[in-house]
């Protein structure tokens, strides 16, 4: 069996977890008291009998569930998602716009936004992007409000909220601008379901005015994978509308494990997600005491305190990553050139903070080199580019259009048929009917040189790229 045998490999390793899913391997149910609950959770597994509800007409239990949870996230109404948050994008997104509506959304928005719009004809306004710190992107206030200004005519904003690196922004001033203009406001806050449990964190979306709010309670919450909520706070969105498009999009057959993590999540955070969010703050804080000292090792927190992004002088983060694993049985987030990302949840404790300060100083110490100047000027002048393509057709007529595969080196003035997503975090770097230009094409020569995973092209070895044959 070779995704069991693997995943037991994992767990008896005691492999030491900075990514996703928030529960860190179930060592947050053992700690908490679940584990009696957790080792029998498959002979919970059901479906709509008596008594045990349905996800798509709640009367009962899970309508009880739900409305708990939302009185826990200060919400109006609160729905659980067991396709992902992306289901709830979709849903959230389709209960506003229709075909030939515009949307406004920042351009590193996640994959499921365009998708959603590609196969239903909704226009996306795309808002560029700034980079901070030579690593996250983040969008610019007054260049929403600008994009808010010159399409009147939209149905909504689209915001992502944290980003996948914990950086924020002003989105307050994006909401109430986006309100007074008669636009609803749709947040991404996937990476977000834990802000309100500490005020050293930044607040939640659902206490700054956004209307319809996403959750990923899988990824910094101790739910499992795929488990998601949405959120509703005022009085701007068609509950029954979202709600037939919630049916549509999630599965007939709901999972009632994925629900009853959710279930055990929202008790977790009530019961104990405080002081463990205090622990996990006062961790993050002694590991960069421990290391303020080792000029090689950088820690950087943008806004919220949980996501760390740690990066060694001369050392590419795609080595440090299979350095930690491989050596030091920590496996994070994920790598770029630069460094790497760590996910921390109330599911980590000290003795973690504690390796992987001590696995850094090894490493350090180790003095292994491998990153030249040009590389450096490289990956500053390529990659950290945020540029949007040109647009030459829609993405839905280049999406249901003939392909053909051309060499990417030849690809220069194409339109574009095919996504190039670089996985995590999920972002596109163009879509279809972009217009392929330079920096696209050096970025895909730079991942495909780096070995990086990208999700969306037909050719895995990034050779070949998709182009609309017209």
């Amino acid at each position: 069996m070779y995704i069991i045998n693997e995943l037991t490999q994992n767990y008896e390793s005691d492999l030491i977890s900075f990514h996703v899913p928030g529960h860190k391997n179930g060592k947050l149910y053992n700690k908490l008291g679940y584990k009696e609950i957790l080792d029998k959770i498959y002979n919970l597994d059901s479906t709509e009998i008596i008594g045990t509800d349905n996800l798509h007409c709640p009367e009962g239990i899970i309508k009880n569930s739900q409305e708990k949870a939302s009185n826990i996230f200060n919400s109006d109404n609160t729905y659980f998602l067991v396709n992902g948050s992306t289901c709830g994008i979709y849903a959230s997104i389709m209960s506003v716009c229709g075909e030939n509506d515009k949307l406004i959304v920042n351009r590193d928005c996640h994959k499921s936004v365009i998708n959603i719009s590609t196969l239903y004809g909704i226009n996306l306004v795309y808002v560029k992007t700034k980079t901070l710190n030579n690593l996250s992107t983040v969008v610019c206030v007054d260049d929403f409000i600008e994009k808010i200004n010159k399409n009147l005519d939209a149905k909504a904003v689209f915001l992502t909220y944290p980003t996948y690196y914990g950086t924020t922004y002003n989105i307050k001033k994006i909401i109430d601008y986006a309100h007074s203009k008669n636009m609803v406001a749709i947040v991404d806050e996937a990476h977000g379901a834990h802000l309100e449990l500490s005020n050293d964190l930044p607040k939640s979306s659902i206490k700054l005015g956004a209307d319809l709010i996403i959750q990923s309670t899988h990824k910094t919450l101790p739910s499992f994978t795929q488990s998601s909520m949405l959120h509703i706070k005022g009085n701007r969105i068609n509950k029954e509308k979202l709600e037939s498009y919630l049916s549509t999009f999630q599965s007939s057959s709901p999972s009632y494990i994925l629900m009853s993590s959710l279930e055990i999540a929202v008790d977790i955070y009530e019961k104990y997600g405080k002081n463990l969010m205090n622990e996990l703050l006062n961790n993050i804080s002694f590991l960069k005491e421990e290391l303020k000292s080792f000029d090689r090792i950088k820690i950087t927190n943008n806004f919220d305190k949980t996501k760390i992004f740690i990066s060694v002088d001369y050392i590419k983060g795609y080595d440090l990553e299979e350095k930690l694993r491989y050596k030091y049985n920590i496996q994070v987030e994920l790598s770029n050139y630069k460094g790497v990302l760590l996910v921390c949840s109330i599911g980590n404790n000290k003795k973690d903070f504690i390796h992987l300060k001590n696995s850094l100083i090894d490493i350090v110490n180790s003095n292994q080199q491998n990153v030249n100047l040009s590389d450096e000027i490289y990956y500053k002048k390529i990659i950290l580019q945020n540029n949007i393509p040109n647009q030459k057709i829609s993405h839905k007529q280049a999406f249901y259009s003939d392909k053909k595969s051309v060499k990417i080196e030849n690809s220069l003035g194409k339109i574009c048929g095919e996504h190039v997503i670089p996985y995590p975090p999920g972002i596109s770097i163009i879509s279809p009917g972009e217009i392929i230009n330079e920096e696209i094409i050096n970025k895909i020569i730079f991942y495909r040189e780096n070995n990086l995973n990208i999700t969306g092209m037909k050719d895995p070895k990034l050779e070949f790229i998709q182009i609309v044959d017209i």
